[in-house]
């Protein structure tokens, strides 16, 4: 019998449910985050008195901060063989952090909101990425990487299109809008507690939770993953900048979140064709040219001084995030050893967790010194380096 064409609607249908429902999961706590996330340098920066420089900073810890708890909760997760558990927790975490936004009153306030957030964003990753990788087929692992990260980008462009059409409806009340966020948040919470199911996997009660023994198992192919994806990360720094280039080049602060709509549109439609086509031809070869568009994304961001070209290189930006972020999380599932898929997310998103604040933090100083050219120019340089390495 021939094998199925994944290009076709078809492969859809042979995707596990719950695979469908943790992408719902994500789609939802996306919609909450975003609508925060997209106003909030904003807010940082207007309405209590933030420079750009800690913008980096609070995005940079903020995110190294969610990769550092993955690597303990993912190996927490092959230890007790039970992963829906961990990414409940994170997920009610978040949620339940959310009304911390609208109640902040000082940049200390967001920035403690932002480290727990993130907290929950790093207890639910790798446990749900590894339960993924357990639900899927092995012949579907791709797509269902794409689809999960395709549901998960329709929630990061419908949070900001709801954040600047509830911008417009409320005259520009940031509290309100963060108020708001938090009931998609608490959709997500629900979703993951009664709509997901988990298969059984061996628990090795002999085994202690975390072991540095764990990490020597994983063979060479695993760790050029997290290389590679370590200098893609030094070059992809948080979104947080595009839309101050945005703000830059004219765009009006009300119509500021529509760069991660335009950035999300773009990631959305190219997440899930990359998977199948990497479970058809192969993932080198789709993440070589997921690291090239995204030199041109740098080039068009940092060169470009219109809103037209800036709105092109988020369109780049988020093409790059299609062909690469859900191929990552199938390259990582192809190397890791079955048992150690929790530990395995964990390392690999610690790796790019530390890399995330170091390029967040030196993307805030250059813009500081010397303006946002120098900031994109910079990740140009990064994204070569690896692009050189892949090929």
């Amino acid at each position: 019998m021939p094998e199925p064409d994944l290009s076709k609607p078809s492969a859809l249908a042979q995707i596990p449910r719950g695979v469908w429902a943790l992408g719902l999961v994500s789609m939802f706590m996306d919609i909450s985050s975003e609508m925060i996330h997209a106003l909030l340098p904003l807010y940082l920066v207007g309405a209590l008195g933030a420079s750009v420089a800690v913008v980096g900073l609070i995005e940079g810890i903020a995110e190294a901060t969610a990769s550092m708890t993955k690597v303990f909760s993912g190996a927490l997760s092959d230890w007790l063989g039970k992963r829906k558990l961990l990414a409940a927790i994170g997920y009610g975490l978040a949620a339940f952090t959310k009304p911390v936004f609208p109640l902040a009153t000082s940049v200390g306030w967001i920035v403690a909101a932002r480290f727990i957030d993130r907290i929950g964003k790093g207890i639910r990753g790798a446990p749900r990425d590894a339960l993924v990788a357990d639900i899927a087929p092995e012949h579907l692992r791709g797509a269902s990487f794409g689809l999960r990260q395709s549901l998960d980008t329709v929630g990061a462009f419908i949070g900001p299109l709801l954040a600047i059409g509830l911008m417009l409806l409320l005259s520009g009340d940031y509290r309100m809008v963060f108020w708001i966020a938090v009931i998609p948040a608490f959709i997500s919470f629900a979703l993951i507690v009664f709509a997901v199911r988990e298969p059984e996997l061996h628990r090795d009660a002999s085994k202690p939770p975390l072991r540095l023994a764990d990490a020597a198992r994983m063979n060479g192919a695993f760790w050029g993953v997290v290389a590679i994806a370590s200098v893609l990360t030094l070059a992809r720094f948080s979104e947080a900048f595009l839309i101050l280039k945005a703000l830059k080049t004219g765009l009006p602060v009300a119509f500021a979140p529509i760069i991660m709509v335009v950035m999300n549109i773009a990631y959305f439609l190219s997440s899930y064709p990359a998977g199948v086509i990497s479970d058809r031809i192969g993932r080198n070869g789709v993440l070589i040219a997921g690291t090239a568009v995204l030199i041109v994304a740098d080039l068009l961001l940092g060169l470009g001084t219109g809103i037209a070209t800036a709105l092109a290189g988020v369109v780049f930006w988020g093409l790059h995030m299609g062909l690469t972020q859900g191929l990552l999380s199938a390259l990582v599932a192809d190397a890791a050893p079955v048992e150690l898929r929790g530990t395995a997310f964990g390392i690999f998103n610690l790796a790019t967790g530390v890399v995330l604040l170091v390029a967040s933090v030196l993307a805030g100083g250059l813009w500081e010194a010397y303006g946002p050219t120098a900031t994109f120019l910079a990740g140009a340089a990064f994204t070569t380096v690896a692009l050189v390495g892949l090929l």
